[in-house]
């Protein structure tokens, strides 16, 4: 008991002095973004930086190429790579890249892409809406301030958008972007939520994450960020992803009333 409670005090003073972040990032067939993405976060002014590649079996080498990156990254950071043999779904990824961090000791936990539509100047702020209070922290398209790429096509953005729309009218979670992924947590928050019992494995996992933070009594932020269009491939948005999407919300407000 004593021991936990040390590792929770000592994550309260790395979140509040920028120390332990850890950043995860799901990949499949990512090579031609990878290395720019962890370079970006390599530049962020976060000594103490743990970020964990979490790579579903690409045959593009995203993973090679991962490990490869870890060797210029400097004393003091932690480039981590998680391999698993097959395209098992962004949740599983996130659930296994969110429990590496907890296990490497961070303080705070920050999923986003590996394709650079996220920012990742924006994480420095994120971390400190942390400090600053919040549990959680949303890099959001819809915040006043945030905003997408004009190249972003237009069949995206109208999905985008009334998928928020649908999302707030059910859940009324009171956040303007609730299907992002962009996100940062306090370790506290993941550790309390129980990972293993997430049911989604889509892009239904940022819904579900963030209503089961707000069903605990997690205090939800956002910060504006500007959302670009993947640098490269294509969107790994399937039909079976948003019809899981579409139940989603029902779903949780059932378990709620159950």
């Amino acid at each position: 008991m004593e021991n936990v409670e040390a590792r929770q005090e000592d994550r309260t003073r790395t979140v509040a002095g920028v120390g332990r972040v850890g950043v995860v990032l799901p990949t499949y067939d990512e090579a031609e973004t990878i290395a720019e993405a962890l370079r970006r976060l390599a530049e962020l002014d976060l000594p103490d930086l743990c970020v964990v590649v979490v790579d579903d079996g690409s045959p593009d080498g995203t993973a090679d190429l991962a490990e490869q990156a870890a060797a210029d990254w400097r004393e003091g950071r932690l480039l981590h790579v998680v391999r698993r043999t097959s395209k098992d779904g962004l949740g599983r990824a996130y659930v296994a890249g969110m429990r590496t961090a907890l296990e490497l000791g961070c303080a705070a936990v920050v999923q986003m892409d590996a394709d650079l539509s996220h920012p990742a100047d924006a994480v420095p702020r994120m971390i400190a809406a942390l400090a600053d209070g919040a549990d959680v922290v949303v890099g959001s398209r819809y915040a006043e301030g945030g905003e997408l790429d004009a190249d972003w096509p237009w069949s995206r953005r109208l999905l985008s958008r009334a998928a928020n729309t649908y999302v707030s009218v059910l859940l009324r979670m009171g956040v303007r972007d609730a299907t992002a992924g962009f996100v940062a947590w306090r370790a506290e928050v993941l550790e309390r939520m129980d990972l293993s019992t997430i049911r989604s494995n889509g892009y239904a996992f940022q819904v579900e994450t963030k209503w089961r933070a707000r069903q605990l009594g997690a205090e939800l932020r956002e910060v504006p960020i500007t959302f670009s269009e993947r640098a490269a491939g294509s969107s790994k948005m399937s039909l079976q992803v948003k019809l899981e999407g579409l139940a989603m919300p029902w779903r949780l407000l059932l378990s709620r009333r159950r």
